[in-house]
């Protein structure tokens, strides 16, 4: 008797461990992130200040009184630098979040004729996901460049990768922002460096206005 109960136990020991093998394991989900700010208010309040000290770090500037270089010298100007490279980097991956809103109700991304408005800003995006999330992985490539400059202290190497940041953007603008912009690269250019555009392409309005004023 007592050799057959055991027997009935060791069976239903393995019979349970089977069963337990057999189940699945829970299944874990992990919470959504959820756009809070807008597209714009994004670039406004993250991109844009953490990208223009990355662009202006190495510059060059000619005046009359002759040629002033400047760069990043100290190690606390490196630092600040670096902070700067690595939240425009995880900027990227606030831009890959879905369904965020292009602008608040009322308010305009558009200043020259060729930029298109938030609901159409929006409806691009929503139809190409895939090349927009690519775009926010380019951004965050030429940012990496960026950093390994930052942390090696090379200020061509930051000239450079500037460069890279300043591609990156300008791809995603031209695909989303002024998509029918068909005026011809080489003018665009002109535009970047003459007509008002900042770095990020960015028209500057006062300079727009001082345009239209003459433009009569």
């Amino acid at each position: 008797m007592k050799v057959t109960a055991f027997k009935t136990s060791a069976m239903l020991l393995a019979l349970a461990g089977v069963a337990c093998q057999s189940q699945s394991p829970a299944q874990t989900t992990l919470p959504h992130a959820v756009p809070v700010a807008t597209l714009q208010e994004l670039m406004h309040s993250v991109i844009d200040p953490n990208v223009d000290p990355l662009w202006n770090a190495v510059t060059t500037t000619v005046t009359q009184a002759g040629v002033e270089e400047k760069a990043p010298s100290t190690d606390a100007e490196w630092a600040s630098l670096r902070q700067h490279a690595l939240l425009l980097i995880e900027a990227g991956n606030l831009l890959l979040i879905p369904n965020r809103t292009v602008a608040v109700a009322g308010a305009s991304t558009s200043i020259h004729p060729v930029e298109e408005d938030p609901k159409a800003i929006e409806a691009l995006i929503k139809a190409h996901p895939e090349d927009f999330g690519q775009k926010a992985l380019a951004l965050q490539t030429a940012v990496k460049l960026a950093l390994v400059a930052i942390d090696e202290k090379n200020p061509d190497g930051l000239l450079k990768a500037g460069e890279g940041i300043e591609h990156a953007c300008e791809a995603c603008h031209a695909a989303y922002w002024y998509p029918n912009d068909k005026r011809p690269e080489a003018f665009k250019a002109i535009a970047h460096d003459h007509l008002g555009f900042n770095n990020a392409g960015y028209f500057k309005p006062t300079l727009l206005s001082a345009l239209n004023s003459h433009s009569g």
